[in-house]
């Protein structure tokens, strides 16, 4: 007989589900009697409800992949690979992967397992530290692909951060300097601090040096520049607050980021559960991407957050970078509503878009334009005072040239 093992799935501490992994490399996904019968239960994912909102109960099973909502809240990429490596178990089965990162993942979802183990037998782990060891080794556990981790205040040089010594807590994303991408934490700082003074809503920020960063794991050292800390807005207090990415709205795997829905199709999602403030924001956020050339939207880089538990509200806003300076690119991550070229996101395609998202067409076109007349503003003023490097700021203003459907006020 096939081992079965089974991990609890939490939502706010309490458990709504288990994931039961059994023969064949299978998981099989379901909600507690409990979490179904409860009339007043916090939303887990808008994906889990059906065209008259009621609760789904019954799911595929799959296999080494999980269900693609829990599948998003696994890194990619190299940080997908190097946390494999070190809890010893292939990047594919991602019941196992998911068992050792469960108790640090993005919003107020915890996994653990059901019985009290803290790891699957020795067979399972193929030379992985022991368990005391392995929560140390896995300290990157956040979803993305960046190598980022959590931290909270410490007391090195005063006002330094600390990396939790198992990996899990902390207020705070640091993300590390690029190996590939120089000056990627000043890039992101700027566009950040850009956002803020445009009305977008976006997380506190700070650029910090490695070397006040304690407790570091071993090779992260000597990275060229600043690190980059973002509090976490799924964090409150000692509280978590629940969030999902848009991939996950979709139901739709990290590799289909790119392809499998549109700004159109958010819009729809937002006019529909979201209020218009969360419609505003969405297009002032939209409008600054453009402007700014951030080619790497995707929909994992949008989120809804439940600060009632129930109602979904628009995320702070992270990620902003502008990637044109980087990699020559004339297109959005998705499509607008027709098009994903950047100098394609006219006052006709916005209309375009609030029709087929359902949105009143006034409202959409004139939070677009204060949002270019106030980016004009803010970036003349502010460019030259902050830490991106010259080839961003000439990169933006070159591309900045080339919209001239919402205004002729290009610096």
């Amino acid at each position: 007989m096939a081992d079965v093992f089974v991990l609890n799935v939490n939502l706010h501490g309490k458990t709504i589900g288990t994931l039961t992994h059994v023969g064949g490399d299978r998981t099989l996904f379901s909600f507690t009697d409990e979490y179904i019968a409860d009339e007043n239960r916090p939303t887990f994912g808008l994906r889990f409800r059906d065209e008259y909102g009621q609760l789904i109960t019954g799911f595929a099973v799959t296999q080494k992949r999980l269900l693609p909502f829990f599948s998003n809240l696994l890194p990619e990429g190299i940080l997908r690979a190097y946390l494999a490596r070190r809890a010893g178990v292939n990047q594919e089965r991602e019941f196992h992967l998911l068992w050792a990162l469960g108790q640090d993942l993005p919003g107020a979802i915890t996994v653990e397992p059901a019985n009290g183990e803290e790891w699957p037998p020795a067979t399972e782990r193929k030379g992985a530290p022991e368990a005391g060891e392995l929560r140390k080794a896995l300290r990157f556990s956040l979803a993305g692909i960046q190598l980022k981790f959590s931290a909270a205040h410490g007391d090195k040089a005063g006002n330094g951060l600390t990396i939790p010594a198992s990996g899990v807590g902390g207020s705070w994303i640091v993300k590390l300097p690029s190996q590939r991408f120089e000056g990627m934490p000043e890039n992101e700082y700027a566009l950040m601090t850009l956002a803020r003074l445009v009305g977008i809503d976006v997380p506190e920020i700070q650029l910090i040096d490695i070397d006040s960063i304690a407790n570091l794991p071993e090779g992260v050292g000597g990275l060229p520049g600043p690190a980059l800390a973002i509090r976490r807005f799924d964090r409150t207090a000692n509280l978590q607050v629940h969030t999902e990415d848009f991939a996950q709205v979709f139901g739709v795997y990290p590799e289909e980021k790119y392809r499998r829905a549109s700004y159109r199709n958010i819009a729809t999602v937002l006019g529909a559960e979201a209020d218009e403030t969360d419609v505003e924001e969405f297009i002032r956020r939209l409008t600054f991407c453009t402007l700014t050339g951030n080619a790497d939207m995707h929909l994992k880089n949008w989120s809804l957050i439940y600060p009632d538990r129930r109602t979904p509200a628009l995320a702070p806003a992270y990620d902003l970078v502008s990637t044109i300076p980087y990699i020559e690119d004339e297109e959005a991550a998705l499509k607008f509503a027709r098009t994903r070229r950047f100098d394609g996101y006219t006052p006709d395609e916005l209309s375009y878009l609030a029709g087929k998202a359902g949105l009143a067409e006034t409202p959409v076109l004139n939070t677009a334009r204060r949002t270019v007349e106030r980016f004009h503003d803010v970036w003349q003023r502010e460019k030259n005072n902050l830490p991106q490097r010259k080839q961003v700021t000439e990169r933006i203003d070159a591309h900045l040239r080339t919209l001239r459907s919402w205004t002729a006020r290009i610096g």
